[in-house]
């Protein structure tokens, strides 16, 4: 098995090296120079859009709102805990200054996907919207043969990075904190995630619109407070995560230091793994947004990176850097990593910090898991049509059961070269359709929007 990771594992950094981070910010910095900073620009606008009436002449399976709710849930799993504390201890505190820059260029792709995903959907036999990566490939370059690829990868990567791993990550920490049995949890989530994911895109977008506000909400609630507390420090914090970011860090307690290139691969992966911004998967919650026009769902669904990254990844990171957690050791004899460091932080300031941290995890990760789903399906159903879709169903419910029981490093290991595997061909498509994008958008800006 350690053979297997560490396999696993250089595949991983092979997938995730220079040639993909370059490809990633480069095409985000492009998009936003042809669009002219849209994500800046019309920031406030597309806020505003998030909670505005949905307009009458909107076509779709479920409202903007839910829609947002549905890619968030996507995207704010354990990406945003633990794997924003494995970027700290791996990467270094620079990691998050390379995770904003991600982000903020990453929005721009959030957009474009978004637009597209939308733009190109079509309907399918039972009525609901088919839309994303597959899509615009195949309609929009006449890609056929690529968008196949992109479903398979989909496909399998909604069973690694949205069930297995999430699932891992609920029960083992709600053994470790009240002591249950992990077949028993992964039965009994088994049967919550199926009844959703059989209710189909209206009833993920229900759930979520509900518990993503909640959890968002209760998350950052925790993190502002241990901020406010240790306010003096965060002049200092924000001075390391620059400095850090260009020159690296050195070795401090159980920290061993780190690079500027080791650094930049945790920010920009970690940044992918909280947003999705640049793998096209969460396009597919946009297709099935009810709206009139492609570009205000993308205005709408860019928001999600900046509360996903920009916002609950940093306080992450801040609460960590503040409170000091970096590089100390375990009882164990560890240095902390992953949710064992985020729940040091926590417990540092706030009695109970633990509970936080552990309901906050297992929120993120449900509502990844049902999020997912839907994008495995929607893959799968591309692949092998309409009929499939209750298979894959079925598949992806029962496989709850053993992603409770079994540990997932490998399943960490997949779940990262599957998200990059489905970054490559998702970017050069974008860049391939990026007049398509321009034009849509200047023909949605001209229109007088103080108006609607």
């Amino acid at each position: 098995m350690d053979d297997l990771n560490h396999y696993l594992s250089e595949i991983r950094n092979f997938v995730w090296g220079a040639p993909l981070m370059a490809l990633l910010i480069g095409t985000g910095a492009y998009l936003t120079f042809i669009l002219r900073g849209v994500q800046f620009r019309y920031l406030g606008y597309a806020i505003v859009q998030v909670f505005a009436k949905q307009k009458k002449n909107s076509e779709g399976d479920i409202s903007h709102f839910n829609s947002l709710m549905t890619s968030l849930a996507g995207a704010l799993g354990t990406g945003t805990i633990v794997g924003v504390a494995t970027a700290v201890a791996v990467g270094g505190l620079g990691s998050l200054f390379w995770m904003w820059v991600t982000a903020f260029v990453g929005m721009s792709t959030k957009y474009s996907e978004s637009l597209l995903a939308v733009k190109y959907r079509v309907m399918d036999e039972s009525g609901e919207m088919l839309g994303g990566p597959m899509q615009y490939m195949e309609r929009g370059l006449n890609w056929k043969f690529v968008a196949i690829i992109f479903a398979f990868f989909g496909a399998l990567a909604a069973i690694g990075t949205g069930n297995l791993v999430q699932v891992n990550a609920i029960t083992e920490t709600m053994g470790n904190i009240w002591g249950t049995d992990p077949l028993w949890t992964g039965i009994c989530l088994s049967l919550i995630v199926g009844a959703v994911l059989l209710g189909g895109v209206k009833s993920i977008g229900r759930v979520a619109g509900i518990l993503v506000p909640f959890m968002a909400f209760f998350y950052l609630a925790a993190g502002l407070f241990i901020l406010f507390k240790h306010y003096d420090r965060l002049p200092e914090a924000f001075g390391l995560i620059f400095s850090s970011a260009f020159s690296g860090q050195a070795a401090a307690g159980g920290f061993m230091g780190t690079t500027v290139m080791r650094a930049m691969q945790e920010g920009v992966a970690r940044s992918i793994f909280s947003n999705e911004a640049g793998m096209g998967i969460s396009s597919i919650a946009a297709a099935a947004a009810k709206t009139d026009a492609a570009p205000r769902q993308a205005l709408i669904a860019m928001t999600g990176s900046l509360l996903s990254t920009v916002i609950v990844c940093t306080v992450t990171g801040l609460v960590i850097a503040v409170t000091s957690v970096q590089g100390q050791i375990s009882p164990d004899g560890q240095v902390l990593n992953g949710a064992s460091m985020a729940i040091a932080a926590f417990n540092s300031t706030i009695t109970g910090g633990n509970y936080i941290v552990s309901i906050g995890l297992i929120l993120f990760a449900f509502t990844t898991v049902i999020a997912w789903g839907y994008y495995g399906e929607k893959c799968f159903e591309y692949l092998l049509g309409e009929r499939s879709t209750l298979f894959y169903r079925l598949l992806f419910t029962l496989l709850v059961i053993p992603g409770a029981i079994v540990k997932m490093e490998v399943a960490w290991y997949l779940a990262d070269i599957l998200n990059g595997l489905m970054v490559i061909p998702n970017l050069i498509a974008l860049i391939g359709l990026s007049g398509v994008i321009v034009t849509e958008t200047n023909l949605f800006l001209s229109r007088d929007l103080s108006k609607e």
